[in-house]
């Protein structure tokens, strides 16, 4: 069996560590399994894209189609040209594609139309909002996807309603919470000062935002920004600044003695700085996920999360983009009251080795006596 996966942006890259591992121990182990990783250089900044392959042990890229910026029409077709070439010189059995950036849908449609299967890995989640372009992705890449490899229950019912047949949905948790958990011991304390002191365990807030309803505005993001440090009562808040927003923020001439604005952090710096957060504030769906893992309480400035699960079972909240509704939940979180969260199912470490056992089935790779059998794949 002949896979290519498929890399573009920051949030892939966490997503498809673990699976590279995992196919790398099948061949180990004896079956007839290769891969070419494909980078689409969608994310082209190295604080972006590049030292996340050497923290996380991801190979060097087999190809890098380089598809760089531009606007989001652009970028696609740029990606898909590129990926075309690729996949006439280099045809595998399945494309396996993650989560839901540009990447994800343009090589998706580029695989069908070349007649090469297409596995989604994080299939079936929705927001339900159209404005955002992830959503998009989401939608036009699971139309055409031929096996989905989900995260939740939710995304489940989500593919069945849209006439999905359970035997192409296989639920297996999440490879991002693989990527996470296999790291915790290795987390890297970013040495972030504030007013020359060493941020302290529990000490602070982290922040993130890039989401359009947030920052593409000018009005709208100091607001928020204005609401944030008004908030957080003595708290530093830090900031590491996405290039997107960092464009905006240098008009408006935000600053305060607790608002840290640093550079775009690396994966394992990133994480500490969660870890040890006495909460986070972003309008990321990801970073959602780390925090429940890691039990931090989150607020989510969005008015929609195609992650419900980080709400109902996590340490998540869902506060809204209106900057007057932030108060009372902070107010909460400062008082003790945050609510603990639980154990989402199937997030245990495990997702990567799921879903390549599970594609080791559906092509017939005959099972090596020495490949250990995982506990069987929950019905979705």
């Amino acid at each position: 069996m002949k896979i290519t996966i498929v890399a573009g942006a920051r949030p892939n890259f966490m997503k498809i560590a673990p699976i590279i591992k995992a196919i790398e121990n099948a061949i180990s182990a004896g079956h007839k399994v290769s891969y070419r990783l494909v980078h689409t250089g969608q994310h082209y900044d190295k604080k972006m894209s590049g030292n996340f392959f050497e923290e996380l042990g991801i190979p060097e890229p087999h190809a890098n189609l380089e598809a760089g910026g531009g606007s989001q029409a652009e970028q696609t077709a740029s990606i898909m040209t590129r990926f075309e070439k690729e996949l006439e010189s280099n045809k595998p059995d399945v494309v396996v594609v993650v989560g839901d950036v540009t990447s994800t849908m343009a090589c998706a449609i580029t695989a069908k139309k070349l007649c090469v299967d297409v596995a989604h890995v994080e299939g079936g989640i929705r927001s339900g909002d159209m404005t955002m372009p992830e959503e998009i992705n989401r939608i036009v890449t699971d139309s055409i996807t031929d096996h989905f490899f989900t995260t939740s229950e939710v995304a489940n019912q989500n593919l069945r309603a849209n006439g999905v047949s359970p035997d192409k949905i296989h639920f297996v948790g999440n490879t991002m919470i693989d990527t996470l958990l296999s790291n915790m011991d290795r987390l890297k304390d970013p040495e972030i000062c504030v007013n020359g002191e060493r941020l302290k365990e529990k000490s602070y807030f982290t922040l993130t935002l890039h989401r359009p309803a947030n920052v593409d505005e000018e009005g709208q993001l100091k607001t928020m920004m204005e609401a944030i440090i008004d908030g957080t009562n003595d708290f530093p808040v830090i900031f590491p600044v996405h290039p997107r927003t960092a464009k905006i923020l240098e008009g408006l001439h935000i600053e305060h003695e607790r608002l840290c604005l640093v550079e775009p952090l690396s994966y394992l710096e990133f994480n500490h700085l969660v870890k040890n957060s006495k909460g986070v504030i972003t309008d990321s769906g990801g970073i959602t996920e780390e925090t429940t893992v890691m039990g931090v309480p989150c607020l989510t400035l969005r008015n929609n999360t195609e992650r419900p699960e980080t709400i109902t079972l996590g340490t998540n909240e869902l506060v809204g983009t209106d900057p007057t509704n932030l108060k009372p939940y902070l107010d909460k979180l400062l008082k003790g009251d945050w609510k603990k969260g639980g154990i989402v199912p199937l997030w245990d470490g495990k997702a990567a080795d799921r879903i390549v056992e599970k594609l080791l089935k559906i092509y017939n790779i005959v099972p090596s006596p020495t490949v250990p059998i995982l506990e069987p794949i929950p019905s979705a």
